[in-house]
């Protein structure tokens, strides 16, 4: 059998973990095999693989790397446990201490407390009164979710909103989830939300989205994740704004404790950017929209294999 310091001086076998797709549907993930086919160019052996797959051996890999595992909100616990898991075995990346921190926001609070700019937010944890804002736009969502599921955008003074919330909230707490209750920021729907990708340690590319939540959607209705997605060219203040929540992640922001980063940013009121999201776990990299960044990431993939 191949050893895995051969495997290392050779060719490392990497592992790129995603969701498993309803039978018969392609994967929603356009970047994961121009990426593989990128690594193995490259001189890697790169293998796509389910995440919740107990066939798979995670120890036979040099480095599992955490693509599109876009499914974890749902089982959020038996996610975190398998990174655990997998990180015993051999390296994970991100790390799992990084995934346990970044599977729940309340992490905003901790970047707020440390002085990053950041998406105003409240925490109603199941039990604690039904406690909605009065006279300003607000949003209701769970501490646990990706792709705006179970999340919703209230307007005071609309027919049945204030019912519709506290059902909203009830059917989070039923669930056993904490809801964020965060103001809704105008800036989203001007401006829209960019997206600041790192790789390796280093700023990669950025990209940007329109509103994802409209007036009207019900919390339990399916969401356009990246509704008219664009290139950008970040500001130096987003830049700067990125580069301090990063700074600010627990276990540190080097290139051994975060191989990959998104930092969502939106315009407060202030028109000054806040950080909406750290995307530590699985964020979408958007390659499409910037192909020159494909031979970067295989590269910095490799490296960390090495």
């Amino acid at each position: 059998m191949e050893s895995a310091v051969a495997r290392t001086a050779d060719r490392p076998r990497i592992a790129l973990a995603t969701y498993r797709p309803e039978e018969g549907t392609p994967s929603a993930d356009q970047d994961l095999p121009v990426l593989r086919e990128a690594l193995e160019d490259a001189g890697a052996r790169a293998e796509i693989t389910h995440w919740d797959d107990p066939a798979v051996d995670w120890a036979d890999f040099d480095l599992v790397v955490i693509r599109s595992t876009w499914d974890y909100s749902w089982r959020a616990e038996e996610f975190v446990a398998w990174a655990e898991r997998v990180a015993k075995l051999t390296r994970l990346a991100n790390p799992a201490a990084v995934v346990r921190w970044n599977t729940d926001k309340r992490y905003l609070g901790e970047l707020a407390a440390a002085g990053v700019a950041t998406v105003p937010t409240r925490y109603l944890a199941p039990g604690d009164p039904a406690d909605l804002p009065d006279g300003h736009e607000y949003v209701v969502k769970p501490t646990s979710g990706a792709g705006a599921r179970l999340a919703a955008r209230y307007r005071p003074g609309e027919p049945g909103e204030g019912e519709t919330a506290r059902r909203h909230l009830a059917g989070l707490h039923e669930k056993g989830l904490t809801a964020m209750v965060q103001p809704y920021l105008r800036g989203v729907d001007t401006s829209g939300e960019r997206a600041l990708q790192f790789f390796g340690g280093r700023f990669l590319h950025a990209a940007r989205k329109g509103a994802v939540l409209e007036p009207g959607t019900a919390y339990d209705a399916e969401k356009i994740p990246h509704p008219r997605l664009e290139a950008w060219r970040p500001t130096p203040a987003e830049l700067a704004l990125a580069e301090r929540a990063l700074a600010a992640v627990p276990h540190g922001p080097d290139e051994d404790a975060l191989l990959y980063a998104r930092v969502d940013v939106v315009d407060g009121d202030d028109g000054l950017p806040c950080v909406m999201e750290l995307e530590l776990v699985e964020p979408n990299l958007f390659l499409r929209l910037h192909p020159e960044s494909v031979p970067v990431v295989a590269e910095a993939i490799i490296r960390a294999a090495r």
